[in-house]
């Protein structure tokens, strides 16, 4: 006859296997992790989220596999924990792998829960967050890990779009792992993670090159080199944090708007705004003062700050509602577009539009960057996604022109003829096919050949040319500008626009999608 336990005596049972699970790979483990200045799986969840809010699915998952000795493997929770919670009172989900168990290696059951939670985030309207810190595939469950990197993907793109994804690689990413968190909308590393497709030994053995993993798959690497990751944390609670300050700039998904946060309702004239850029054209300057000076408190949350770094983009908040701004650089190559900027820029664009953010675009731009290895790497293609992005945005679309503008690079970054709801120009707007320099000698070309003192003759021409077009009232009085502006009256001018413009609706031919440039 079999013993009948008490109620007693489950829940003490109860209380003892969820203890084996919180254990992770044991105490040991725990602590060697902990020793390494990392956290474990569950100390980053506790600090990312609101205290008591974690609510845990699959805490006793187990995997299926019997080859290899796995059938006596304990692996608490399959090396991954995945749930729900509160992030400053908005719920999100989550998975956050294991690196105790096993290496935090991913299996078959182990990407089956974290797909699940990409499901359960996609079903309820909620951002996903996923903390990554794995040695890659469980190689001991052969096709089987394999095709849960397979349905973890799928998910990814599924929500693409729909919610917002924020990937943490807090160690280890390797193989098929890495492409999970590139499929996501941003990526913190840590300077502890590593993140590679082939690792050092491969390369070497396969190329000859050698490279350290720093070198190759580090932090630094991928945002100065590969552009793959959006933000840098030195450890693992600066990366919690880059993550909340990230949410919450953000929709909780794409049927809603951000919410409005701690507005500063002070619009009035700032007349910092006048001083920042230089009399002399040529001269550069640092875009970000005036981004500072435009934005709420100075906050701005800036993407990708260590690659492309003749752009700016980032978030901040305009009387409490989340902007996107994309800014040329003017004190890195002068802030002309390139093939990685334009990328950078059309990324950040199209997110923001997904995610019904208002785009507030500030243009000092003297052109695409020339070169033969730019044509080559197809400079072409490149910047025609600015184009596309720009040009499908629906949201409000506010461009402010503050010094040059020429070419189709002042197309690119939102002019007019793109959909900007509002073009501002500073007086000091050059807004002109291309510079007055190149344009006089083309177009007075005969002219200068013909005077005595050439150079007095061009420098007269120059400036001819630049009183005539390169102003802003040339373009205000064909209507591709709709006001020129003191800069001390930017930030009224963008939060007047933004009240009116938010409840922006737009009817867009029915299809599926546009085919942009690849």
């Amino acid at each position: 006859m079999s013993k009948q336990h008490t109620m007693a005596e489950r829940l003490e049972q109860l209380h003892d296997r969820r203890a084996e699970v919180e254990a992770g790979g044991g105490q040991d483990k725990l602590e060697k992790q902990r020793a390494k200045g990392k956290m474990t799986a569950r100390d980053r969840i506790a600090s990312l989220i609101d205290e008591g809010s974690f609510q845990e699915t699959g805490a006793f998952r187990r995997n299926r596999t019997t080859t290899f000795g796995m059938d006596k493997a304990d692996m608490p929770a399959d090396g991954v924990v995945t749930g729900s919670a509160y992030v400053m009172g908005r719920p999100v989900h989550l998975a956050s792998q294991d690196f105790t168990v096993m290496g935090g290696s991913a299996g078959e059951a182990h990407s089956i829960k974290v797909t699940e939670a990409l499901k359960s985030s996609l079903m309820t309207g909620t951002p996903f967050v996923f903390i990554n810190d794995s040695g890659g595939a469980r190689v001991q469950e052969g096709i089987d890990s394999l095709s849960g990197y397979g349905k973890v993907f799928y998910a990814n793109v599924l929500l693409s779009g729909a919610v917002p994804q924020i990937s943490i690689i807090a160690g280890p990413c390797a193989g098929g792992a890495a492409y999970s968190p590139a499929l996501t909308d941003f990526i913190i590393q840590t300077r502890k993670a590593h993140m590679f497709i082939t690792g050092p030994s491969v390369i070497k053995q396969v190329t000859g090159e050698e490279v350290t993993q720093d070198q190759l798959g580090g932090a630094d690497a991928h945002m100065s080199r590969s552009g793959v990751v959006h933000f840098v944390a030195d450890d693992d609670e600066q990366a919690i944090l880059i993550a909340q300050k990230l949410l919450s700039f953000l929709p909780q998904n794409n049927t809603e708007d951000a919410p409005i946060v701690n507005p500063d309702d002070v619009v009035e004239s700032n007349p910092k705004l006048r001083d920042i850029i230089p009399v002399e054209s040529r001269k550069g300057y640092d875009v970000r003062k005036v981004i500072a000076e435009i934005v709420d408190h100075q906050d701005f949350l800036e993407v990708q700050a260590g690659w492309a770094m003749n752009i700016v983009v980032g978030f901040g908040r305009v009387v409490g509602r989340t902007v996107g701004i994309i800014a040329n650089q003017p004190s890195v190559m002068s802030g002309s577009l390139d093939i990685d900027s334009s990328d950078k820029a059309s990324k950040f664009v199209r997110f923001c539009n997904a995610f019904n953010i208002p785009l507030v675009t500030l243009v000092d731009v003297p052109g695409f960057l020339p070169g033969v290895a730019q044509e080559h790497s197809g400079i072409i293609r490149h910047g025609a996604k600015m184009l596309y992005a720009y040009s499908a945005a629906t949201v409000p679309k506010i461009t402010v022109v503050l010094r040059k503008a020429y070419g189709g690079a002042y197309l690119a970054m939102c002019s007019k003829d793109l959909g900007a709801d509002k073009v501002f120009a500073w007086p000091t707007a050059e807004i002109a096919v291309m510079g007055a320099e190149g344009a006089a000698g083309v177009v007075f070309r005969r002219e200068i050949e013909a005077a005595e003192d050439k150079d007095a003759k061009r420098n007269e021409l120059v400036e001819e040319y630049r009183e005539t077009f390169s102003t802003p009232y040339m373009a205000a009085s064909r209507g591709l500008v709709d006001d020129i502006i003191d800069p001390a009256d930017t930030r009224r001018e963008i939060a007047m626009a933004l009240e009116l413009l938010v409840g922006k609706r737009e009817i867009r031919p029915a299809k599926k999608h546009g085919l942009g440039p690849a």
